[in-house]
């Protein structure tokens, strides 16, 4: 799959994560087989650009190309601004959030709300696409509401605009991130009615169903998200799976132990003392979620206020794992609501 210039190695696609996709994260995910990484949500606003949370967004030391940098607005020329200000730093593709289900981002006519306008995302496509020389892509959802449907309208709207390669995640902005069934048929339709590349988006949480939707939608790639979230192999688990058609062994506690380690360490650099410890909590939490003891040592890491005794404190609880299996227990391969994630594929329709 190509997004301008850029050949991606696989078609295997970290989604941008508010609060988690962040530098160290999408570097892990890389290294793990990630084809792509696209960096957390930046707001538009000039005056938000340079909070610490912006500059923490905004940092890409050390990441290999292209560096892919997501912008949220509603202001077609706003929008156009920020994607000038973010390739002056360095974004080598501009991608454009409409598909951000959120109140506060929607109360503020960004995001998936502008789903109900499609003159206005034509604008703000426009707007930016023309705004700078560096391939423009856009993420977006099925619709305002499950009775609302326009994706096909939308995409081909942004085909038209020029925009370079579009992200489907298939959910309506009603359904939020987890509500209801994903409509890969609705992928599968704008697949067909658009020639720029097309990245399949939800729900997609095992090699198999990776597979499963990339065969059923036709996509080009397909974008993992919440499965990830302390399971940054699941990349590397999925292209062995594509090649091979078998599931590669559970990585084993040491090594789940070294890269937890690495994470914490290029963390705890990005962000310093005070909001590195607190932000990795949920990290490491993901990391042990389904570990045995794993909420028991959750509990009393939580309590830890300074980076080297939570950092202690994983090494010690990982040694002690080590002592007991060699590869992560078959429980560890759970996410959200407890699917397995070597689980058989959902049906897909």
């Amino acid at each position: 799959m190509r997004i301008g210039p850029y050949s991606l190695k696989n078609r295997l696609v970290i989604a941008p994560m508010a609060g988690v996709t962040d530098r160290p994260f999408r570097k892990l995910c890389r290294q793990f087989g990630a084809g792509y990484a696209v960096s957390e949500m930046l707001a538009s606003k000039p005056e938000l650009w340079q909070t610490p949370k912006s500059m923490w967004r905004m940092n890409f030391e050390g990441e290999s190309a292209p560096i892919a940098v997501q912008i949220a607005g509603g202001d077609p020329a706003m929008m156009a601004e920020a994607a000038r200000f973010n390739v002056s730093r360095g974004a080598q593709i501009i991608d454009i959030n409409m598909g951000c289900p959120k109140k506060k981002v929607c109360k503020a006519d960004a995001g998936s709300a502008l789903l109900r306008d499609e003159a206005l995302v034509q604008r703000i496509l426009e707007a930016v696409v023309n705004a700078v020389d560096v391939p423009v892509t856009l993420k977006t959802r099925t619709g305002w509401s499950p009775d609302n449907n326009n994706a096909i309208r939308i995409a081909r709207i942004a085909e038209a605009a020029g925009i370079r390669a579009l992200t489907l995640h298939g959910r309506s902005r009603a359904c939020g991130f987890i509500d209801g069934t994903v409509e890969y048929d609705s992928i599968k339709a704008v697949k067909a009615a658009v020639s720029i590349p097309v990245i399949a988006n939800g729900d997609i949480d095992s090699p198999q169903k990776a597979k499963a939707v990339l065969d059923y939608t036709g996509a080009d790639a397909v974008m993992i998200g919440r499965a990830a979230q302390g399971r940054p192999w699941i990349f590397r688990d999925a292209d062995f799976f594509f090649e091979t058609n078998r599931l590669p062994d559970a990585p084993s506690v040491s090594e789940v132990a070294t890269l937890l380690c690495a994470h914490l360490d290029d963390h705890y650099s990005l962000y310093g003392e005070f909001t590195g410890v607190r932000s990795a909590r949920k990290h490491i939490g993901w990391y042990t979620e389904g570990l045995p003891e794993g909420e028991l040592f959750r509990d009393a890491l939580n309590l830890l206020d300074n980076t080297a005794a939570q950092f202690a404190a994983v090494q010690h609880y990982f040694s002690q794992l080590a002592d007991r299996y060699e590869r992560l227990p078959v429980e560890a391969y759970r996410f959200d609501g407890g699917h397995e994630l070597f689980g058989s594929p959902t049906t897909l329709h």
